[in-house]
């Protein structure tokens, strides 16, 4: 049968990255998911309060973000990335001392862009709002496909490093043979212009690489929808990955100051936590979330941070 060109949408740079991505997860990746549903009432209540005091536009997913960030440091096991040779059974874990954070973002014009939020760890609510609001000014600065090209270029190098050189030519090949396939950079003076730009104007490869933990929020796109997020690809070498699903009310058995058992419709939202079964056990993720219970329960211990 003859291809109409019509009917087709090829793969541009931007998704070729997720499906490459996502193939080598479900491919390599034992997954373990985990739908936590903790009660966010009183914490969204702070949070509103918060915001309405900080000098920065401060967004829930910012705050959730610096809150998983907390329960991570009660949990650094969650903070790795993963080596392992399945011909050999050998592996080991790399540990991290700062808390860098994968969030898909949404663009002005509708893509997705990955942007590592570093350190977040170490940085206040006031610190992450203004790291914020600087990753969403230089977005506007950044040229997409010029941005993700440079992850591409800097992956394919790695494998060629590591010893990977039949999947690296394999993947030179399959961008620069085929023209409906190719991806194309900026060249002439489109590419000087834009490479005129000070990397602390627009987002660069620093920006895009790599994070130790992946949180995703699909709050925004799920919102009045019911049902939840139960499932997130872990992307190698990571070991952790956060999903975030839209806030939800719901009946929730209470009890009274006498110990009476009542039922009030409270606030809730699930989170998926999906790890690597090579690397974690179940038990090894309660701490995270004893810690997030706490921040809960008691949201000032994050917001007067």
């Amino acid at each position: 049968m003859t291809e109409n060109e019509n009917n087709l949408l090829r793969f541009g740079i931007q998704r070729k990255i997720v499906a490459a991505m996502t193939t080598e997860s479900w491919r390599h990746v034992p997954h373990v998911s985990f739908v936590y549903e903790p009660d966010v009432t009183d914490f969204v209540e702070a949070y509103k309060k918060f915001d309405e005091e900080t000098e920065y536009k401060l967004t829930f997913n910012t705050a959730m973000i610096k809150a998983i960030a907390e329960g991570i440091k009660a949990n650094p096991s969650m903070n790795a990335h993963i080596h392992y040779e399945k011909k050999l059974v050998r592996g080991k874990l790399k540990y991290f001392d700062n808390i860098d954070i994968s969030v898909p973002w949404t663009l002005p014009d509708g893509n997705m862009m990955t942007i590592t939020m570093k350190d977040v760890g170490n940085k206040s609510l006031q610190e992450m709002a203004a790291y914020t609001d600087d990753i969403n000014y230089r977005l506007r600065k950044t040229n997409l496909t010029e941005a993700l090209y440079s992850v591409s270029i800097h992956d394919t190098m790695e494998r060629l490093a590591g010893g990977h050189i039949l999947s690296a030519l394999q993947r030179l090949y399959g961008s620069k043979t085929n023209p409906r396939h190719k991806v194309i950079p900026l060249r002439g003076k489109a590419r000087k212009d834009y490479y005129s730009i000070p990397d602390t104007e627009k987002i660069t490869y620093d920006d895009l690489r790599q994070g130790t933990v992946t949180v995703s929020n699909i709050g925004a796109a799920s919102r009045g929808i019911n049902g939840y997020l139960d499932m997130l690809m872990i992307i190698p070498p990571q070991i952790c990955a956060i999903g975030l699903s839209a806030l939800q009310k719901k009946p929730i058995v209470m009890k009274d100051e006498n110990g009476e058992e009542k039922v009030e419709v409270r606030t809730i939202m699930p989170i998926c936590i999906c790890f690597d079964h090579r690397a974690l056990d179940f038990g090894e993720i309660q701490p995270f979330i004893s810690r997030m219970e706490e921040i809960f329960k008691k949201p000032e211990i994050l917001l007067k941070k």
